[in-house]
């Protein structure tokens, strides 16, 4: 049985939550990665989920839905000896070995509830959840093989959906493939480099549908990007985020992630001002340098980075002359290096110096690689932050010559308080942040021993259950931690470290309680940074204050 390009779901879809005669707006879905034969393992799963959660509407599978291990098991669902548990509808054919049980290019049922939805369409419920699907994998060859796609049938799928009045995207696109460089400006893709892995006319094709949903398979991962924007900031009206999500394969023995739940309300019965709401997470679109400048059929490339800011400013006119954007005075060399790109912002960022949204105003020292501001609602009148010029996440992701300067950074801040009869206490939480901030808080000598200080921290992570590690005086955080790994660690001024790796929640103002606790600071109503604003004018005596004060310390002035 063909299936047209638009298909109604039928009503006996909707399971006991939704009486047959009035679906409701919600759609409870079910995403699935490579099958790749293992039908009895899926549907046994898929049973024991709705058998906790309740039913679910139907099940998407992309990736490879049939393997290489005999047809036993599925004949058995081919014959009705068994039967899946869920409307299930399946992509086609990723090789040669598979084509054979895809037989009608445009679609057809495969056995009971189960459905290969065709090799490129459209795919609309009676709710009005729009599905755009493309099976296989790219091929710029002709003639194309039966297991892949062309540029032409993605730019017929696209042109198919542009010419919709008032196109605004689309619900869930499914293809097995992934996106080609899907994960720049996004989280960490583990192994698969997708600068390198991927389909460009994909990468093309999400662009131009700009699907709320995007899920993929055959890496055999489980990835979860974090969602990324389809409008320009400031220069096009908001839309709505797209979120990719690549899974890995059935029963597979690392126990990744296959199977994705969700909820969706099709976009056509959405409110806009709901629909077009940005996730706090959202990035960059990954591909935006892409598909405007290539035509479909072109291999996208990644997107550039813009030239290096040259951002370096005089704070004071007392402080010396202007500094070059190599950190040098601009007269020690007639042929000055070039400077370096900066790595870039996803999106607005409150603490890439370049950026309009910094507060330049708390800047009271700028390096070559990094910048020393004051905290917004700091802990003291003295509370700073050491923080990189160029967009880091984290201590993790610093280049050498970055974490050369912070270390400087640091250095030369313990000199400075201890001159004041104090010492610092340094903390990081790489969790809920988009760019590093390394926090520096000086506490008086008189006021507590480094013991007590290491002691308040301990003891408060046991009382929240956070497992606190002491980790080597001069172990480096990197050798602990991975790129794009959730942590939080504290530096004494011993140079003793304690390090903490989040795996799911973590209270995000741990840092400042600690030290505003009544063991150490006494100033618990602190604990919180938006309790503490002060006015603008407020804030610039304070920088002003500082800078006088931290001049003699600064590295960064000329002699």
């Amino acid at each position: 049985m063909a299936l047209p390009k638009t298909e109604i779901i039928p009503c006996d879809n909707c399971y006991e939550r939704e009486s047959a005669g009035s679906c409701g707006s919600t759609r409870n879905c079910l995403a699935c990665g490579d099958v790749e034969g293992k039908f009895d393992v899926l549907f046994s799963r898929v049973r024991a989920i709705q058998k906790k959660s309740g039913n679910f509407d139907l099940l998407l599978c992309v990736g490879n839905f049939f393997g290489s291990t005999p047809d036993a098991e599925w004949e058995e669902y081919k014959t009705g000896i068994k039967k899946a548990p869920i409307q299930t509808y399946v992509l086609g054919a990723n090789n040669q070995e598979t084509v054979k049980y895809f037989q009608d290019v445009d679609g057809c049922e495969l056995a009971e509830n189960i459905t290969y939805l065709g090799r490129k369409g459209v795919f609309t419920g009676s709710s009005g959840l729009q599905i755009v699907y493309l099976s296989g994998t790219e091929s710029l060859n002709e003639p194309v093989p039966g297991y892949s796609f062309s540029p032409k049938d993605v730019f017929s799928l696209r042109t198919m959906l542009w010419s919709t009045s008032q196109f605004k995207g689309v619900d869930i696109l499914l293809t097995s493939p992934w996106p080609k460089y899907v994960g720049n400006f996004g989280n960490s893709s583990g192994e698969v480099d997708t600068k390198k892995c991927g389909s460009a006319l994909i990468s093309s094709l999400a662009t131009g549908l700009k699907p709320r949903y995007h899920f993929a398979a055959l890496e055999k991962t489980y990835y979860e990007r974090l969602p990324y924007r389809n409008h320009i900031i400031l220069q096009e009206r908001a839309q709505h985020a797209t979120r990719f999500i690549a899974l890995a394969n059935v029963g597979n023995p690392e126990k990744k992630k296959y199977l994705y739940a969700f909820s969706i309300v099709p976009m056509k019965l959405m409110d806009v001002a709901e629909l077009v709401k940005q996730p706090p997470d959202v990035t960059e679109n990954p591909y935006r340098k892409s598909v405007k400048e290539a035509s479909i059929g072109e291999q996208i490339p990644a997107p550039e980075e813009d030239s290096a800011c040259q951002f370096f400013f005089d704070l004071n006119e007392k402080q010396g002359r202007k500094r070059s954007s190599t950190g040098r005075d601009s007269k020690s060399s007639p042929h000055p290096k070039q400077p370096r790109k900066l790595p870039q912002p996803p999106g607005p960022c409150w603490f890439c110096l370049a950026s309009p949204e910094v507060e330049k105003h708390l800047v009271v020292s700028i390096g070559t690689h990094c910048y020393l501001a004051l905290a917004k609602g700091g802990l003291s009148d003295d509370h700073v932050l050491i923080l990189p010029i160029g967009h880091y996440q984290s201590v993790v992701e610093l280049s050498a010559e970055v974490v050369e300067e912070v270390e400087q950074y640091k250095a030369t801040l313990r000199r400075f308080f201890k001159s004041q009869g104090k010492r610092c206490i340094l903390f990081e939480r790489n969790y809920k942040s988009h760019h590093l901030q390394l926090q520096v808080i000086p506490l008086p000598l008189s006021r507590c021993a480094t013991d007590d200080i290491k002691d308040a921290f301990i003891t408060q992570a046991q009382e929240q259950q956070i497992e606190l590690l002491e980790i080597p005086e001069h172990s480096d955080i990197k050798q602990i931690a991975q790129p794009g790994a959730a942590y939080f660690y504290v530096e004494l001024d011993t140079g003793e470290k304690l390090f903490h790796r989040i795996k799911k929640n973590f209270p995000l103002q741990f840092g400042r309680e600690v030290l505003a606790s009544e063991a150490i600071l006494n100033i618990p109503d602190k604990s919180d940074w938006r309790q503490c604003q002060i006015s603008k004018e407020e804030e610039e005596t304070l920088a002003r204050r500082f800078r006088k004060d931290f001049e003699p310390f600064d590295f960064t002035l000329d002699d």
